[in-house]
């Protein structure tokens, strides 16, 4: 994996944040030097969204303990930017770029979506900073890569070499319908939808929430009353042998490696990163589910995807490298302009949304 080809050595220090609907994590970075990789992170903090009021109060106590001066911000976040809001179903709070611009005394706040920034990260890290999930399949050919990720949400999107740098295209593959695949599943599908789910997204299976909803399906269709409400409760009980806790866990497992197989197929993927979300909780029972075999279940497309390496990169400062990274590839400012434009795709300062090149 390589690193993005358009640094600009020259970019000031400036904050990435990586929100998401349980935790924020930001960080102070500037561009890395030498043998550094090429985003150099000065100051890393990790906040529970639930405690605070907004995103902007989160962002001004980071401020005033690491980022003083600074008034460049650029978002990680899951969703679309629509007039100036941003759109996700996930966070606890309502955000707007001019508002936080504004709040926070910046100059400049621009947004992309979580995966793009984390398939951004994805090619700065390097092999051995990611576990190989699928054993004897670890070369790739060149190609797209996909990379995806079950948190609060379910998140993806592709990498697709172009020239001597990359084209990152975000999904929102969470919104697109629940695809059961045996009769048990078709059973949670009918049960998710008597209880008025009209439009059953794949996230609400393959998510961190959705690990709840999977187990609580199951125990409607076993007769049996749900004691568990949280996924970490549920890996536990899972752990110690408690059939249906046991059953979700491994269910959940075939349902992710599922949607891998046919994600993979739809972006003609060569390899595949799962980066983080709740998946390195519940790593070790990949090897007694039916996660690989449930990508490979892809019909005629089999053989193609038994050359897909899938790979789980657990890095908690992800979100903010890849955030970073992606300024520092297309960000064309430099160090003490003016806020003018500087280039065609240079970030704009009004703190509109930022277009993927």
């Amino acid at each position: 994996m390589t690193a993005p080809a358009r640094l600009n050595p020259t970019a000031t220090q400036f904050i990435a944040a990586d929100v998401g609907g349980t935790h924020t994590r930001v960080g102070l970075v500037r561009p890395g030097n030498g043998a550094e990789s090429a985003v150099a992170v000065l100051a890393h903090r990790k906040y529970v969204c639930a405690d605070y009021p907004s995103l902007a109060a989160i962002l001004a106590e980071f401020i005033a303990g690491n980022g003083v001066g600074i008034d460049r911000l650029v978002i990680a976040c899951a969703g679309v930017v629509l007039d100036d809001q941003v759109i996700n179903s996930n966070l606890p709070w309502r955000i707007s770029l001019s508002e936080l611009r504004r709040e926070l005394g910046l100059r400049e706040v621009l947004f992309i979506n979580d995966f793009q920034a984390n398939a951004n990260a994805a090619q700065c890290m390097a092999p051995g900073d990611s576990t190989l999930l699928t054993p004897g399949v670890s070369e790739s050919a060149p190609g797209p890569t996909l990379v995806i990720g079950p948190g609060t949400g379910l998140g993806a999107a592709v990498r697709i070499p172009h020239g001597r740098g990359t084209v990152i295209l975000p999904t929102e593959a969470g919104h697109t319908a629940f695809a059961p695949g045996n009769a048990r599943e078709v059973d949670m599908l009918r049960l998710a939808q008597q209880r008025g789910q009209t439009h059953v997204p794949t996230e609400y299976f393959v998510s961190g929430p959705g690990l709840v909803n999977l187990y609580s399906a199951l125990c409607t269709l076993n007769g049996v009353e749900p004691s568990l409400r949280a996924p970490a409760a549920i890996t536990e009980a899972a752990r110690r042998g408690e059939a249906l806790a046991r059953e979700a866990v491994l269910t959940f497992c075939a349902l992710l490696g599922s949607v891998i197989g046919d994600l993979a197929t739809i972006a003609g993927a060569k390899s595949v990163f799962i980066a983080g979300g709740i998946l390195p909780q519940l790593k070790d029972f990949l090897p007694d589910s039916e996660f690989h075999a449930r990508m490979l279940d892809k019909g005629a497309m089999r053989p193609v995807m038994e050359r897909v390496p899938v790979r789980l990169i657990e890095n908690e400062r992800l979100g903010v490298i890849g955030a970073a990274s992606w300024y520092l590839e297309h960000g064309q400012y430099e160090s003490g302009d003016n806020g003018s434009d500087a280039g065609a795709n240079a970030p704009n300062a009004s703190g509109r949304q930022q277009q993927t090149q």
